[in-house]
């Protein structure tokens, strides 16, 4: 039976320390806060916890703080739509701004949070409709067989499993250097985003490193990129709620129109953001223009393993990268 939940007991703390002492007793926890990857998780019957750790009421992991360096502190209850309007993310940092924008629907950006954006599990239809596939499990990957459809899957980095991270506002962060603030049991650690997202090669049943009993406080945005020219587009069946086949982000600091310095990232083409390092080294030194561009095209896509049917993710990584470029050429 779908969209009918099972019975769990239902947890809400008003602070970390109490959300730390509920987690450390229960046998099968599961935290949620906006909850729009958890309920759907739950409606259809897939996922089953015992305990739920509703989290939404701890005021101090909401927010935004300017940091000293010019940087920024979101705390990880902090909504999408509040980052989306934030002046100071739009000034300092509007490639995550443009991000935020483009998850989902505004009734779903109203309710989810950013640390659920980036914590949400894989969106592979295979998975998430129960198949026992390796990612829950089973001995296979049901999306990489010469029927299946997988137009929506990786073209590189897989290990067993080829599906991707659903997060719009992943390749952002990771573009922008941010580190993930974790609690967990007695402990505080800082995790950069290239070790926050994990692939299948070291562990197939989770996509970040948030381990049983972490709880995501919150995410620090150094201000190295502060202010700098950044970007941000994302292509998907439908404006409005879909996730993204492709997306990118970069951040590039301009000298006396040359590129200094460069960073930039892709979603939706393999199990974790994907830095463009080819790219990334290209493009140090250069200035924008045309022939740029077609430089970017011919590595950007580099190593690219489609499968059945997703072939077209390639030149629309080429293309993508090379209107980051452009975007540095148009001031």
């Amino acid at each position: 039976m779908t969209d009918v939940m099972h019975n769990f007991e239902l947890y809400q703390p008003g602070t970390v320390a109490d959300a730390q002492a509920i987690l450390k007793d229960s046998d099968d926890p599961w935290i949620i806060a906006g909850g729009k990857d958890s309920l759907g998780w739950f409606k259809d019957r897939v996922k089953q916890p015992s305990e739920v750790v509703d989290i939404a009421g701890i005021e101090e992991l909401q927010g935004i703080r300017e940091e000293d360096d010019g940087g920024l502190w979101i705390g990880a209850l902090t909504t999408l739509t509040e980052i989306g309007a934030s002046d100071v993310i739009k000034n300092r940092f509007p490639a995550l701004s443009t991000a935020a924008d483009h998850v989902a629907s505004p009734q779903i950006r109203n309710a989810g949070t950013i640390g659920g954006n980036v914590s949400q599990d894989t969106r592979c239809g295979y998975y998430r409709d129960g198949f026992p596939c390796y990612r829950a499990g089973g001995n296979t990957c049901y999306a990489n067989t010469p029927t299946a459809m997988n137009r929506e899957h990786a073209l590189f980095e897989a290990s067993r499993c080829v599906a991707v991270t659903p997060s719009d506002t992943a390749p952002a962060l990771a573009a922008l250097e941010a580190t993930f603030v974790i609690q967990g049991d007695g402990d505080r650690r800082d995790v950069s985003a290239d070790d926050f997202f994990i692939g299948p090669d070291i562990d197939i049943t989770r996509m970040t490193s948030l381990e049983r009993g972490d709880i995501l406080l919150g995410i620090r945005i150094p201000g190295k990129w502060a202010g700098s020219n950044q970007y941000f587009e994302k292509v998907s069946d439908r404006n409005v709620w879909d996730f993204a086949l492709v997306n990118i982000a970069m951040a590039a600091s301009m000298d006396g129109g040359t590129v200094s310095d460069v960073s930039m990232v892709c979603g939706g083409v393999q199990c974790t953001p994907r830095h463009l390092s080819e790219v990334e080294d290209l493009m140090r030194g250069e200035s924008p223009g045309s022939n740029l561009e077609t430089l970017v095209k011919r590595v950007a896509a580099s190593g690219a393993q489609p499968l059945n049917f997703n072939h077209f993710k390639v030149p629309m990584m080429r293309n993508l990268a090379a209107r980051a470029v452009r975007s540095l050429a148009a001031g």
